[in-house]
């Protein structure tokens, strides 16, 4: 693992990526109350050639990020949080935000919102009649981001649901919202991720995009422990992500490993 320091980027950006290489795995995002200290997410392999210290991955963000100032201001809010490190990669999330807009989407799900970094992300690109359902149970969270949502002037775009996300998404199923989103991101507990594709995918029109983050859950879905319920759950989703016929796919090794699944 390269022990370079994070020095070549300015002094701002340097303290808020430091932390962008490790994601708690939390029960508490959308489905689950209770959050898991004891289990950790990494972005990529520590001894990888873009580990979160590489001198490669520095030249990614130093080449290729484009913040916007109040995305910056929330994502080095969030790392003074002592749960800062669930937050979704700064690089991740601005791939996140291009598909958005390539795809000209309008309405679009988070499961998982933290502090609304990621919600933030897709609402500055959604157009003024878009719409991002973000679900989660825990809104103190989210009340850390909610006044730069404001001061950013997407927060009429943000419709956040402090609920279960399996009963957000059913109650959007049941209201008549069927095949009428265009983009999903599933990122909360890890054990309920095959419900939550399930339901977005029938939430989710034709030519939609479904992102689940967490696909190698550091590289524990390579041997699963039986006791790993998380790493079985997203082993068995990527197994069936392989053959589902209904999606095309492809699994970035970005980050914690994301899948970008296109509806059929």
């Amino acid at each position: 693992d390269s022990k370079m320091p994070l020095l070549s980027v300015p002094k701002e950006v340097a303290v808020g990526t430091a932390m962008l290489g490790v994601a708690f795995a939390t029960g508490m995002l959308a489905g689950k109350r209770r959050a898991l200290p004891h289990t950790r997410r990494f972005f990529g392999a520590p001894s990888g050639m873009t580990g979160k210290n590489s001198p490669l991955r520095q030249y990614i963000l130093d080449h290729s990020l484009r913040e916007h100032p109040i995305l910056k201001k929330l994502r080095l809010l969030t790392a003074d949080h002592p749960w800062g490190k669930m937050m979704v990669s700064c690089e991740q999330a601005q791939l996140m935000a291009n598909l958005v807009k390539l795809i000209k989407a309008k309405k679009v799900i988070e499961i998982g919102v933290f502090t609304g970094y990621n919600a933030l992300n897709m609402a500055l690109v959604l157009p003024d009649n878009g719409r991002v359902i973000a679900c989660d149970v825990n809104e103190d969270y989210a009340k850390i981001g909610r006044p730069l949502w404001k001061e950013a002037g997407v927060e009429h775009k943000i419709d956040l649901r402090i609920k279960p996300a399996i009963q957000t998404l059913d109650e959007l199923w049941a209201s008549g919202e069927a095949e009428t989103y265009d983009f999903a991101f599933i990122d909360a507990d890890k054990e309920s991720y095959n419900e939550y594709y399930e339901k977005c995918l029938r939430l989710i029109k034709k030519g939609g995009i479904i992102a689940i983050d967490n696909v190698f859950w550091n590289g524990k879905v390579l041997k699963p422990r039986k006791d790993d319920l998380a790493a079985q759950s997203i082993h068995r989703l990527n197994e069936k992500l392989l053959r589902d016929a209904r999606v095309n796919i492809s699994m970035l090794p970005m980050g914690d490993g994301v899948t970008l699944a296109f509806k059929l």
